[in-house]
């Protein structure tokens, strides 16, 4: 018990670890514990939100809007994501070579490109928060209703974009373990803050669904406070100075060589994500999508940690190819396979059994949750094989080859499983169902095509 607890105290700490050196067993698994609880914590900040907005008088205008505007949002994360995995790739590789202050210049770089894009699309966001729900499917009422929720929510993308990108240099860097308690706090407050600003507490006035977004903005910026003060101030293992800052267009043009395949591929699964919601609404009406989008987050919070395990990978492979180690950097994507999969299974298991449990947490009307409780079963069915491609494509990522995921995403969910759920829920009449059918067919596709092309080893060849 002993060796386990000092294991995981270890994990939890912020002391810097050489995983290209240590066994490819606890390489693993001192990243993931971080990693996945890094995840769960980002997962909390939607369940936060649906859980109190879940019982406000409005409770279906609010669970549209919130699970509208995450949709929306992803776009946003999917920028931040592929810039963060620019970071990761990057910085890993430097680390792997043993030159931290190039690492530390790469991550400077790729937070000043990230900062401009992202604002763009946060004033956007901020113009247009009721339009932008109307084209969701949402009607009239329930985006007027929704619509300063989705102005604060987009104005924070900033903040988001920040909270993703520097946790992918951490990562990249082997300290997963900053990463994850900015996150910890960053939900902290968030859960401290929700349920006082949105029903009121003393001469704190309720804000309803509003107070929400600004309870979760709060607390993501309580997070990223955090962050910047270990990446300027704390002595960690890359430390930016003012300086990094000036544009180095070299350095610019090799990262965004990295980042913008990895911003298309999560925008293009963001699309197709936003699209379906969007089918869903249409088919299946406002019953129909609130269910889909507690399933989604339902889904999302046992997700994401599965996905903060195959980090882990991202930043073995990367520090491996670093260091010139390629045989074991296929070796940390196997056996993080391996836990992944035990994952998901157990996650299978426990849809199946408390699915409805579980979705009666979140809401009491009937026909939500009929529709959330058959979305969760018919997804989860094909569980194992998404562990399977988050790992590989993870992989791909992390060795700086991000075009591969970006055409498996564009053909998987583009050319197959957009029009796949067009037609069943259109054509077959299956209305929700089609939809929900639709995404376990598509991520096992996916799944199949990466497993195959990661064996291949063309990854191996990429120079970041």
């Amino acid at each position: 018990m002993k060796k386990y607890l000092n294991f995981l105290k270890k994990a939890f700490s912020e002391e810097e670890t050489d995983y290209t050196k240590i066994s490819i067993r606890s390489a693993v698994l001192l990243l993931a514990i971080p990693m996945m609880l890094e995840m769960a914590m980002e997962s909390v900040f939607a369940l936060v939100d649906l859980y109190f907005v879940g019982h406000l008088k409005e409770s279906g205008f609010a669970i549209q809007t919130v699970g509208l505007t995450e949709s929306v949002l992803t776009i946003i994360y999917s920028i931040a994501i592929g810039m963060s995995m620019a970071a990761t790739a990057v910085v890993a590789r430097r680390i792997g070579e043993k030159n931290p202050e190039q690492a530390s210049r790469s991550a400077a770089q790729v937070i000043s490109v990230s900062f401009v894009v992202t604002s763009v699309l946060s004033i956007l966001g901020v113009i247009y928060a009721e339009e932008i729900l109307i084209l969701m499917g949402s009607k009239p009422d329930a985006a007027a209703y929704g619509k300063d929720f989705t102005r604060i929510m987009m104005g924070s993308s900033v903040i988001i974009m920040l909270l993703f990108l520097i946790n992918g240099i951490f990562r990249g860097a082997g300290n997963a373990a900053i990463a994850m308690k900015s996150l910890w706090i960053a939900n902290i407050a968030n859960i401290i803050l929700c349920p006082i600003l949105i029903r009121g507490l003393g001469p704190i006035p309720a804000m309803g669904l509003t107070g929400a977004a600004v309870a979760t903005t709060i607390g993501r910026s309580t997070g990223v406070l955090y962050q910047l003060y270990h990446i300027f101030i704390a002595d960690s293992l890359v430390r930016i100075k003012t300086i990094y800052f000036k544009p180095d267009f070299k350095l610019i043009t090799s990262v965004v060589k990295i980042a913008m395949p990895g911003i298309f591929q999560f925008v293009i699964a963001s699309c197709s994500w936003i699209f379906l919601a969007k089918l869903v609404a249409t088919t299946g009406g406002e019953d129909a999508s609130a269910g889909y989008q507690t399933a989604l987050r339902l889904m999302m919070f046992f997700m994401l940690p599965a996905w903060g395990l195959s980090n882990a990978a991202s930043t073995l492979v990367g520090q491996n190819m670093g260091a010139g180690e390629m045989i074991r950097a296929e070796q940390s994507v196997m056996k993080t396979v391996k836990y992944n999969v035990i994952f998901m299974l157990l996650v299978s298991l426990l849809f199946f059994i408390l699915g409805d449990f579980l979705v009666g947490f979140f809401t009491e009307q009937i026909e939500i949750k009929n529709y959330a409780k058959n979305a969760l079963h018919i997804m989860s069915i094909s569980f194992v094989f998404y562990g399977i491609g988050m790992v590989t494509i993870n992989a791909f990522n992390g060795a700086g080859d991000t075009w591969t995921p970006t055409w498996l995403n564009f053909f998987g969910f583009w050319m197959f499983q957009i029009p796949l759920a067009y037609v069943l829920s259109k054509y077959f009449e299956m209305g929700p169902k089609g939809v929900f059918v639709s995404i376990p067919v598509a991520e096992t596709f996916i799944t199949v095509v990466a497993f195959i092309l990661f064996k291949k080893g063309k990854w191996k060849n990429v120079k970041v």
